[in-house]
């Protein structure tokens, strides 16, 4: 197996110093590489004067553009699997292991590192939100049950890496998740637990959190529909 670890960032340049050292000095069974999308702090910075593995944006593309490039890069140089995971430093190394025992047991296509696999959800908005998720997947999709729809730390094999790096609309948020299953992609979960983020804050806050749940509800529920179903 030759996995690659991916990491977006933007403006992460607060927490990734710490992420980064932990893989090099604890996980050195896995390569690794920094994307930087366009950050407007020393994100690209630290990464030069570190000498991080890493791929500079010159402008920034979003999350989903941020994951193409990633996924092209190990593609091109030949990786079996990528792991996503954030650079906020949220996502822990030590799980991947078991990530890629649950993809090489059940010949998954994505396993995610979920927060909710065998723990509930706690009873916040935020929480609710992600649950009518889960509920709009389930409902579209014949029943599958996908307890942490909106986790960031996710395996993909060599067929997604494939599509989610050379296919326009695919994008590493619920709605695809939805529209792969619907395409016979098998995704399966391994619970995890996360750390909680030292800097920064996320951008889903206030409106734009609203924004994105009527945009994912919006595409599981309609836009899929409508798009050409690829079998996997």
């Amino acid at each position: 197996m030759k996995p690659l670890i991916i990491i977006p960032a933007y403006n992460e340049a607060e927490n990734l110093e710490k992420l980064i050292e932990n893989i090099i000095q604890n996980y050195p069974q896995y390569d690794y590489v920094v994307i930087n999308d366009g950050s407007t702090d020393t994100t690209r910075k630290l990464c030069v004067a570190k000498g991080y593995n890493l791929l500079d944006l010159p402008v920034n593309l979003g999350l989903a553009g941020a994951v193409k490039s990633g996924m092209k890069y190990a593609n091109f140089y030949g990786y079996d699997y990528v792991i996503q995971i954030d650079g906020d430093g949220q996502h822990n190394p030590a799980y991947i292991v078991d990530m890629l025992r649950k993809m090489e047991e059940t010949d998954a296509d994505i396993v995610i590192g979920s927060r909710f696999k065998t723990n509930k959800k706690p009873f916040t908005l935020r929480m609710i939100g992600s649950q009518i998720l889960t509920y709009a997947i389930k409902l579209t999709t014949g029943g599958k049950y996908i307890g942490d729809v909106t986790s960031g730390m996710r395996l993909f094999n060599k067929r997604m890496i494939k599509r989610f790096g050379y296919n326009m609309h695919y994008s590493p948020e619920p709605d695809t998740l939805a529209y792969l299953l619907n395409c016979g992609a098998k995704i399966e979960e391994v619970q995890v637990e996360m750390n909680e983020r030292k800097a920064g804050e996320s951008y889903l806050i206030g409106f734009m959190s609203f924004r994105y749940m009527a945009q994912m509800l919006f595409s599981i529920l309609l836009f899929q529909w409508v798009r050409t179903r690829n079998e996997v």
